[in-house]
C-alpha cells in the first residue's frame, strides 16, 4: 500500500512525431513546472523516439515495440499530455500510443496542454477528452493551451510573459495531484470494475 504522501508518478507525453516539431519546447516548460513540486515525480513518453507498431495485430515485432513504453504508462499514478492541433484534432502518432494501451490508462487523471496557432490546440485537447473517456480515464477540467505557441516563448525555450500560463499550469497541477491521490486511494481499497 502506498502512503498518501508518496508523490505521484506522472508521465509526461509528448504527442507529436513531426520533423521540427514545437513539442519539446512546451515539453521541457511544463517538466519544469512537474519538478519543481514535491508531490510530482516525472517520466517523460515521447511518441517521437517510440516505433509503435503501424498495425494492431499482436506480434512479436508489437510486443517488442512496446516494451519500453508500456510499463512506463503503467507504472504512472497521472498523466500530462502534450498535444498540438492538426487538421481540428491530435497527431496520428498520440491516437497510435493511446490505442495500442487500455488497461495502462484506466481510471487515472489525466491533464491536457495543448499548443498551436490562433486555436492554440484546443480542439485537439477536447477531442481528447472523449478518447480518454472511453479508456475510463479522467481528464482534469483546466488545461494550459499556447496559442501561437511559437510567439510565446524566445530563442531559448522561455515564455516571454509567464505569469498567465504559469498560473494555468499550477491550477492544473493542483487538479491532477487531487484526482491522482483520490484514484490511487480508492484504487487501493477496491479494485477498479471496466
Amino acid at each position: 500500500m502506498t502512503s498518501a504522501m508518496e508523490p505521484l508518478n506522472v508521465a509526461v507525453v509528448i504527442g507529436s512525431n513531426r520533423h521540427g516539431r514545437f513539442g519539446p519546447v512546451v515539453a521541457d516548460w511544463i517538466l519544469d513546472h512537474v519538478q519543481r513540486r514535491e508531490d510530482l515525480t516525472a517520466e517523460v513518453v515521447d511518441v517521437a523516439e517510440i516505433a509503435l507498431p503501424t498495425s494492431f495485430a499482436r506480434t512479436p515485432e508489437a510486443a517488442d515495440a512496446l516494451t519500453g513504453v508500456t510499463p512506463k504508462l503503467a507504472r504512472a499514478d497521472a498523466f500530462v499530455v502534450l498535444t498540438p492541433e492538426y487538421n481540428h484534432s491530435f497527431p496520428a502518432g498520440l491516437k497510435n500510443l493511446i490505442d495500442w494501451h487500455y488497461a495502462e490508462w484506466r481510471a487515472k487523471p489525466v491533464a491536457l496542454v495543448s499548443y498551436g496557432g490562433l486555436a492554440g490546440g484546443l480542439r485537439a485537447a477536447e477531442h481528447l477528452r472523449q478518447v480518454f473517456a472511453e479508456l475510463h480515464a479522467v481528464t482534469v477540467r483546466d488545461t494550459v493551451s499556447f496559442h501561437n505557441a511559437g510567439a510565446s516563448f524566445d530563442d531559448a525555450g522561455r515564455l516571454k510573459d509567464p505569469a498567465g500560463p504559469d498560473a494555468a499550469a499550477k491550477t492544473m497541477l493542483d487538479q491532477l495531484v487531487w484526482w491522482g491521490l483520490a484514484l490511487r486511494e480508492a484504487k487501493e481499497r477496491r479494485p477498479y470494475a471496466a
